[in-house]
This record gives C-alpha cells, sequence and structure tokens, in this order.
C-alpha cells in the first residue's frame, strides 16, 4: 500500500479503528472500518495481529512505540517491514517514521498538541519530510487541524478523545482526512 491508496481509503471511510487489546481488536475486524491502528502488540505477536488484520480485509498500521519489545531506534521500522505484512507504521519519532518511509511502509507521525511549543515542534520536525501522513492528539481542536493542514501541506488525522458524530464531523470539516479512535462506538458511524 503506498499513501495514495491510503487516502483513497480514508475518502470512502475515514475512521480509523485504533485498538489497544484482543477485545478492540476483534470489534474493528467485525466492524466496517477499512483501517487499523494496533496500539498493543509484542515482537513474538505482530506478526500475527496484522496477519489477523489483513485476512479481515484491512489495512494494518503498527504502531512501533507501543509495541512491546520494539527499541526507538530505527531498527524498529525494519523489524516490522521485513516481519510482518504491516501497511505501514506510527510513531511520535521522527528517525522511525523515516525510516519506515524509505522502507516503503506508509509512515504516519503522531504528535501532540500541548501547547504552542508543541506546536512549533510539529513544523520544526515536519521539515525534515519524514512522514507521509501526520496524527495529532487531541483531536478536537478544529482551529489547530485546519492550521496544520494549511501550514503543513501534509493530510491530518485526528485522533484522541473522538467519541462522537460531532467530534468526526468537527475534524473532517476542518479538514482532517480521518480520525482514529479506540471507541467502538465511532467506528460504525
Amino acid at each position: 500500500m503506498d499513501s495514495r491508496h491510503l487516502l483513497e481509503l480514508l475518502a470512502d471511510n475515514p475512521v480509523i479503528a485504533a485498538v489497544k487489546d484482543d477485545q478492540g481488536l476483534e470489534s474493528a475486524l467485525a466492524g466496517s472500518v477499512d483501517v487499523i491502528f494496533l496500539l498493543y502488540g509484542n515482537i513474538l505477536n505482530l506478526s500475527e495481529l496484522v496477519d489477523r488484520v489483513r485476512a479481515a480485509g484491512k489495512a494494518a498500521f503498527v504502531h512501533l512505540d507501543l509495541a512491546d519489545g520494539l527499541t526507538n531506534r530505527e531498527i524498529a521500522a525494519d523489524f516490522v517491514a521485513r516481519r510482518t505484512a504491516a501497511a505501514g507504521i506510527i510513531s511520535t519519532r521522527s528517525p522511525l517514521v523515516k525510516r519506515g518511509r524509505e522502507l516503503g511502509l506508509v509512515a504516519v507521525q503522531r504528535f501532540f498538541l500541548l501547547d504552542s511549543m508543541a506546536l512549533e515542534n510539529i513544523e520544526k520536525d515536519l521539515a525534515r519530510d519524514a512522514s507521509d501522513l501526520i496524527e495529532v492528539l487531541p483531536g478536537l481542536m478544529p482551529k489547530m487541524i485546519r492550521r496544520l493542514v494549511q501550514d503543513t501541506g501534509k493530510p491530518v488525522i485526528a485522533g484522541g478523545l473522538i467519541s462522537d458524530k460531532e467530534d468526526v464531523t468537527g475534524a473532517l470539516g476542518a479538514g482532517a482526512v480521518a480520525v482514529s479512535t479506540t471507541n467502538p462506538a465511532v467506528w460504525s458511524m
């Protein structure tokens, strides 16, 4: 999968299931989402988790920072690229995101937008052009989403604290290409 194909999937179904345990994965696999962010797993079961997602006809993204046993070095992206069939990776660390992209994975850089300093750091990190897409948390800030879409030129995924249809439509209306959420009730919207 490349970023263009991912954006096509998200245009048709802009809700991403972010799963943090086996129960959430089961719900996402049975649901109508096309993309699943794996926010859990370890080096022993990541390949199996990704295979389950792919067998359901969905795209799997591994969050490198949250998978047990992976290091915060570029080799984590190599592991996912070589040992799993993941479509892409997610990380807060620019070098990992950049390495994933070099390996042909769709690379999503996650940012926590806490204050104006964090916003400035996003712009600095993106100057390195390591990612295909960015994810900003929390996703309940339409004004900031609009600004990031305009200033970065990158597709933006809004995540964190998305809990109802109003949150989804607010983020999408501000220019986000998708929302990611751990809330199964939102997955079926």
